[in-house]
């Protein structure tokens, strides 16, 4: 958009570490968007668009995603480096207060952030995710959570042959289309749509992945959800098999006031496969929803 506010910078953070930012446009109020484990924004390609026409939105990557760099220490992952690596980019950006994005991981990031800084948050829109453990709710069964110790050890010990096959994996066009084929909506979703994710995921560390993954996988906030008192908007994908919809109904059951939406035949990539259905039940939140109720 000619004319339009535009800030791509890096954040240090208070160990050091060097965070990737995107700063667009004007108006309140302000919008963070926060990406899904193993993203580096791709999932907001369609919606991003519309926010910043009249929002100034805030995009971000994550300790070892994208531009951002991986931590001196990879043990410094995770929930709790995530929420004060948000905060302090905000500080960066000059953000007081924002309605806070969340897609898949970040549906547990937002959450925890507002646990943490309630202060500084404005809103939640929750976009296929949990509130906690989702390893436990991953297909409906228990095996990814099982395996998930195997699959750690391996990658500590061998970073750099593990590394190289789940990159070569990966980038076979087999690997995806057989995840859009089982695990996605193939008739509503592009190809290029999705390509990024793997392209970025092939150039991953896995000890970034799976140290991520465990803190996500053993993070809940549960018990933090009746505690929610800002406007709300949950929405959940019908053929979701990676956080199954079932969680976001529950979610939206135990956030007071919370609006609620499922889309329908939506799988977990529901921002990229139902953009416009999506962007007009945000568009109403935005304008309606989330205002504070009067008093």
């Amino acid at each position: 958009m000619p004319g339009e506010h535009f800030l791509q910078d890096f954040h240090r953070a208070s160990d050091g570490t060097s965070l990737y930012f995107q700063l667009w446009g004007e108006g309140e109020p302000a919008i963070v968007l926060c990406d899904g484990l193993g993203c580096d924004g791709f999932a907001w390609k369609y919606l991003l668009p519309e926010l910043r026409r009249s929002h100034r939105v805030l995009r971000w990557h994550y300790r070892g995603h994208g531009r951002s760099d991986a931590p001196a220490d990879l043990h410094r992952l995770g929930m709790p480096y995530n929420c004060e690596d948000l905060r302090e980019l905000m500080d960066a950006a000059g953000l007081r207060r924002a309605i806070i994005f969340g897609h898949s991981m970040g549906v547990q990031v937002a959450l925890e952030f507002h646990r943490r800084h309630r202060e500084r948050v404005s809103g939640l829109v929750l976009i296929c995710g949990s509130y906690g453990n989702p390893l436990d709710t991953v297909h409906d069964a228990p095996m990814l959570k099982n395996s998930f110790p195997v699959l750690r050890r391996l990658v500590e010990r061998f970073p750099k042959m593990t590394g190289r096959l789940i990159a070569l994996v990966l980038k076979t066009e087999v690997t995806m289309q057989l995840m859009i084929s089982m695990e996605l909506n193939r008739e509503a979703l592009q190809r290029n749509d999705i390509l990024p994710y793997f392209d970025h995921l092939a150039r991953m560390d896995p000890r970034v992945f799976v140290r991520t993954l465990e803190s996500l996988a053993e993070h809940s906030a549960w018990d933090h959800l009746g505690r929610i008192d800002v406007p709300t908007l949950i929405i959940g994908g019908e053929r979701d098999r990676f956080t199954p919809s079932w969680l976001s109904d529950r979610m939206a059951q135990s956030v007071p006031r919370a609006q609620f939406m499922i889309v329908p035949q939506a799988s977990h990539t529901a921002p990229i496969e139902e953009p416009e259905l999506i962007w007009r039940e945000v568009e109403q939140f935005l304008r309606d929803g989330s205002k504070p109720a009067p008093t």
